[in-house]
């Protein structure tokens, strides 16, 4: 017999509850308010928002300026609070007055239902989506639902890495939700690829086609889900006194760059209980096109079902001309995901651009972007300034 108190391997590999908990829990220990609230898209995916109104030193009241907030890839609403008040941008702009909404893309952690497909399932169409239908989609489903709860007819938006490439997909497939954005904050840009400098879609990007295929064959879906494992060896080997700390740290800069100065080691075992937060294989699959074909397009299904959905060989590119939201560009040196020439590209496509913002660190990396040390000096006090002209 197995004792209750002993960890089963089938246990390890089990969802993470304090993962969908998480954001909650620690608005709470923070001293905020939080509330929670539910959406459910045009196509049926249940997403999840933690509304954040107030603070003691910041009361709610009707009529505050709304700032949406929402992830990158394998991120959740957590990203924007784990770093602590004085810190976080979630609690920044709080603090500087905004009624600040965190928003969670269908397939993490927050967000993985539907009202009627399974994402357990062993055939589940539930995994059948990239970014294209989180901006496409879940964007305007959220934003929706945000300006009518609180009486706003606009609101600011700030997006981390994926949280910026849905919304150029919204900004410029469904060109109307443009008059809703006061100002746009894409903090490491992720649109053009070409020059990313990240060893990980590097090397998966010449053979995403055969791996595309050979997970459907398998049928892997879902990309790197929140599970107990992960929060269990956070706790036990990325703390403070642990030998491993370094290698904790170091897993994450192959990701997205290497600033050894910024990471808050002491926060890593807090940043395993949410990261990954979990998506779909297209996503990193639709990354890895991106990257080989040198555009930003819409997700290549292969020629045959290409012909069927777009009427052409290859799929067609977004109209980046399309959006006329103000947007600001905050970018980076040491960014591994969002390359500078990238940034700069984008910036020309881009009808409105407020202009490019440097991160004035030469070793800033993509991640940085959210857990950095000095995010709050180097980054979030500008967006903030920036924030108030279009108020």
């Amino acid at each position: 017999m197995i004792g209750t108190g002993m960890v089963t391997a089938a246990s390890l590999f089990r969802r993470s509850t304090v993962a969908a908990n998480y954001t909650a829990q620690k608005i709470l220990r923070d001293g905020y308010h939080y509330e929670q609230h539910q959406v459910t898209t045009k196509d049926g995916y249940m997403l999840t928002m933690f509304r954040i109104p107030g603070s003691p030193a910041k009361p709610h009241s009707a009529g505050k300026d709304v700032a949406f907030l929402q992830h990158g890839l394998l991120g959740s609403s957590a990203d924007f609070v784990i770093s602590g008040p004085d810190r976080a941008l979630g609690y920044m702009l709080v603090d500087a007055g905004y009624d600040v909404w965190l928003g969670n893309a269908r397939g993490n952690v927050y967000s993985r239902r539907h009202i009627s497909l399974d994402p357990d399932a062993t055939e589940t169409k539930f995994w059948d989506f990239s970014w294209h239908e989180i901006g496409h989609f879940d964007l305007p489903a959220m934003i929706d639902y945000v300006l009518q709860h609180t009486g706003q007819q606009s609101l600011q938006y700030a997006g981390h890495s994926q949280g910026t490439t849905s919304f150029f997909v919204m900004a410029a497939t469904r060109p109307d939700y443009n008059k809703k954005i006061r100002s746009m904050h894409a903090l490491a840009p992720v649109a053009f690829m070409s020059n990313l400098h990240s060893p990980f879609v590097r090397i998966l990007s010449p053979l995403v086609d055969e791996l595309a295929w050979m997970l459907d064959i398998l049928g892997v879906h879902e990309f790197l889900p929140s599970t107990k494992m992960m929060e269990l060896v956070g706790k036990r080997n990325c703390h403070d006194r642990s030998d491993f700390q370094e290698l904790c740290a170091n897993v994450l800069f192959l990701i997205g760059g290497f600033n050894k100065a910024q990471l808050n080691r002491t926060m890593l075992p807090e940043l395993l209980k949410t990261v990954p937060a979990g998506a779909s294989v297209r996503q990193l699959i639709h990354y890895a096109q991106e990257f080989n074909s040198g555009h930003f397009r819409q997700y290549d299904h292969g020629f045959k079902e290409n012909k069927h959905r777009y009427g052409a060989k290859y799929p067609p590119d977004y109209p980046l001309q399309l959006v006329s939201a103000p947007v600001a560009l905050h970018y980076s040196d040491n960014d591994w995901m969002a390359g500078v020439q990238d940034v700069h590209k984008l910036h020309t496509k881009l009808p409105n651009s407020i202009g490019r913002f440097r991160v004035p660190d030469p070793r800033w990396s993509h991640l940085d972007f959210v857990w950095g040390i000095d995010a709050n000096k180097l980054l979030y006090n500008r967006v903030i300034s920036i924030m108030s002209r279009y108020n």
